[in-house]
């Protein structure tokens, strides 16, 4: 029994030191893996490993797409920006131009715009190849998609702009049509000027040195002076300037136009540092410019607003904020953040100064201020990108500046002035008297938009 005993430790005691010379050399078995923890460990046979670029090139398209999505929802806050700042009787007509230009414009801009703004160019003044997004159907790169899905929005922006300025007194049929063609062409021709290169195209001011990152420029400005054209041709509203003198048309819901304030200022996270076009750590940067010159262009339009009129003003306030939206876009992406807030706060003096100067000294009637807002900060907006610029600025960066503001007005204003004319001569620009007194809504679409509440007889117009 003893004999066992001894036998049985010796044995163990071989064994032991078996196993640790095994795995002093190595040659343990590793321990058992669960096949579900070996299929998570190891990469499926013949399934290639996910590369940074990869990834890269995945986030880029996700913030693509959300910054796209961002500035589609910009259509509601224009949408509630001009309900807001105008009369009742008007507010359904006003939701469906901003619906319908969203509508009209992606088809034009898918038809013709994109090819026009981004296609292959040998002259640098517009694409020639592209018209039905056939690029994608030729190469399958779905970039194409993703890049047009952004570039659509825009177009979208830039038509949505007029309507605002020729509220409550033009004809549908005219809104569709003229949403069209500065989708489709007035808007893509500069475009291609200044953006082609992001693209296929190579347009002859980007040429130039033309610094424009979002577009104050190439958006807001080609919105704002084709209103201003609009606005021209149909006139003003009507008991606006009666016996020479100018009557405030006040808005029937600020809370409304509020809202759409604080809508297009988030919505114009995506259309700044969306502007990127990819996942960097630019964005960061962009975000900080935007929010600070949409802050300092709220203060400055506010102050300026109580130096004139004695009360701190809210819709001047709420106009400023665009106004610093406005402004920053073209250098959101080369000024530093303290030249954001001086830039925003420069926008909102002007804003209110030319609201003022357009509706008085012109007497141009713009009932929610777009000319001014998107035009005229537009402009202000070019420029500053230029004199801010954080690398430093030239006399000639300044001249590429005021070559890129004069060009957009050259070409937009006559062009607009001249379709506006056309639609006036063939199928009407303008509803009748007794449209305009009645309200669109019923008029035009056979729907108040507030059927359950009495309408105030000041707000339906003035009798003829």
């Amino acid at each position: 029994m003893k004999r066992l005993l001894v036998v049985t430790i010796v044995a163990l005691l071989l064994s032991s030191a078996g196993v640790l010379y095994a795995e002093e050399q190595g040659l343990s078995n590793p321990p058992e893996v669960a096949p579900a923890e070996q299929q998570a460990a190891q990469p499926a046979t013949g399934e290639p490993e996910t590369t940074a670029a990869e990834v890269q090139t995945n986030a880029d398209f996700v913030w693509t797409l959300v910054a796209a999505f961002l500035v589609f929802f910009m259509q509601a806050g224009f949408a509630m920006v001009e309900a807001g700042f105008t009369r009742a009787k008007n507010t359904v007509n006003i939701l469906m131009k901003n619906l319908m230009d969203m509508s009209m414009g992606a088809i034009a801009y898918w038809a013709v715009g994109f090819a026009i703004m981004f296609g292959v160019t040998k002259t640098g003044w517009f694409g020639t190849t592209g018209f039905f997004l056939s690029d994608f159907a030729q190469d399958k790169d779905p970039w194409t998609l993703a890049f047009w899905m952004f570039q659509v929005v825009f177009a979208a922006t830039a038509a949505t702009i007029v309507s605002g300025a020729m509220a409550e007194r033009t004809r549908f049929v005219a809104y569709l049509a003229y949403s069209v063609v500065i989708s489709g062409l007035i808007y893509p021709v500069f475009g291609s000027w200044a953006w082609g290169s992001l693209y296929k195209g190579n347009g002859w001011l980007e040429g130039l040195g033309f610094i424009d990152f979002a577009g104050s420029t190439v958006v807001h400005s080609v919105g704002g002076w084709a209103a201003l054209a609009g606005a021209i041709v149909i006139g003003p509203r009507l008991g606006k300037y009666a016996n020479g003198k100018v009557k405030a048309i006040p808005g029937h819901n600020i809370a409304l136009g509020a809202l759409g304030v604080f809508i297009l200022w988030f919505g114009w996270y995506g259309f700044n540092p969306g502007s990127t076009t990819a996942a960097t750590k630019d964005i960061a940067l962009i975000a900080v410019n935007t929010t600070l010159a949409a802050a300092g262009g709220a203060v400055g339009a506010m102050m300026m607003a109580w130096i004139m009129f004695k009360k701190p003003e809210a819709t001047m306030t709420l106009n400023g904020a665009l106004a610093g939206l406005v402004g920053i876009t073209a250098g959101c992406a080369n000024v530093l953040p303290g030249s954001a807030v001086l830039i925003g706060i420069i926008a909102g003096i002007i804003v209110v100064l030319s609201v003022v100067f357009i509706d008085q000294v012109l007497k141009i009637d713009d009932p929610v201020g777009a000319i001014s807002v998107h035009g005229v900060c537009g402009a202000w907006g070019t420029f500053a990108a230029g004199l801010f610029n954080a690398e430093g600025v030239t006399m000639k960066i300044l001249g590429v500046q005021l070559i890129g503001i004069v060009a957009a007005f050259l070409w937009v204003f006559p062009t607009a002035f001249i379709l506006f004319k056309l639609i006036k001569a063939t199928i009407g620009l303008r509803v009748s008297a007794e449209e305009e007194l009645e309200g669109l809504d019923v008029e035009e679409h056979g729907i108040e938009a507030y059927p359950d509440f009495q309408i105030h007889p000041s707000a339906k117009g003035l009798k003829l």
